[in-house]
């Protein structure tokens, strides 16, 4: 009787540790994950805030010049700023330094081919394949005849696993790039920092256009160096400017030109990243300015952009 007593003291005494660590364990987690809930709204209200002061600076850059370009107090990112607990950084991209993929379509939603020939040479200069440039059109275009040669509709998209169809219409982020039949990370991440999902007829802006954006304006090129000489070249000013590009073109290629390009910009992204203890947060915030200097957030995400 004493041995089954002690047998029966000591497994009551192991049972009561088990539930007591358990206990522990389920309530450390708890308070670790409500911890980081609240780091993690206390930096969405920091990005909001960052996002607010972004928007002041494109206020005030409006009113003090008609040109965007890189040598802008804009075009400088913040380094990181001390919060409660933590700190925050952030900088702003002039989104039409970009190649717009929704001026693949015409206004009647039919392939603009002039568009899609800039499209295949900066896929050229950025070292990618040029026959994402039809894919991509028919992607967008609204009828569902492919493209010849490399084109692809429904037909092609069904076919994956699992099925889905063409959008037929603009995009709203670039990552749709990956739902192209045959697209590559390697492929992909290749072409993105030269690309942006912004309104049809959106103009590019070449004071602020990468080397292999302006490159593609026109068949054959534009020189006006690399990526190091065209930054030496915009510390104080806009390069080149429209009396650049007509000095070097001829001038049946610049009144071709002149209606797709601009020396300021109405569309901005705000990169926000905030650390708070062990919680991070990215916010990225597409804002629209209009000619008046006022602007508005039209798209927000997190994580990824």
């Amino acid at each position: 009787q004493r041995g089954v007593a002690l047998i029966m003291a000591i497994v009551m005494v192991a049972i009561a540790t088990v539930l007591a660590v358990r206990i522990g364990t389920r309530a450390s987690l708890d308070l670790r994950r409500t911890a980081g809930l609240i780091a993690l709204d206390q930096a969405w209200h920091v990005a909001l805030g960052a996002e607010a002061w972004a928007v002041e600076v494109l206020r005030k850059d409006r009113e003090d010049s008609q040109t965007d370009h890189l040598g802008e107090r804009w075009a400088q990112p913040i380094p990181p700023l001390p919060v409660d607990g933590g700190a925050v950084r952030g900088a702003l991209e002039d989104m039409q330094g970009r190649f717009n993929l929704n001026n693949l379509l015409a206004d009647d939603g039919t392939v603009n081919e002039s568009a899609v020939a800039r499209f295949e040479r900066l896929l050229e200069n950025a070292g990618a394949d040029r026959r994402w440039a039809r894919i991509a059109a028919d992607w967008l275009d609204s009828d569902t005849v492919p493209g010849f040669p490399d084109g692809a509709e429904d037909g092609s998209y069904l076919s994956q696993n699992p099925p889905y169809r063409a959008a037929n219409g603009p995009v709203t982020t670039i990552t749709e790039l990956m739902a192209l039949p045959g697209m590559t990370l390697e492929e992909y991440l290749r072409i993105r920092p030269y690309l942006a999902a912004l309104p049809l007829g959106s103009k590019v802006n070449i004071c602020t256009a990468s080397a292999p954006v302006l490159a593609a304006l026109v068949e054959g090129g534009t020189d006006f160096g690399d990526a190091d000489s065209l930054l030496a070249n915009r510390r104080n000013g806009c390069f080149p400017t429209m009396e650049d590009l007509q000095a070097t073109l001829s001038t049946e290629a610049f009144h071709a030109l002149q209606p797709t390009i601009s020396e300021s910009s109405n569309w901005f992204r705000v990169v926000t990243a905030v650390s708070i203890g062990t919680s991070e947060l990215t916010l990225y915030s597409l804002i629209e300015r209009n000619s008046a200097g006022g602007s508005r957030t039209v798209l927000r995400s997190t994580g990824t952009e």
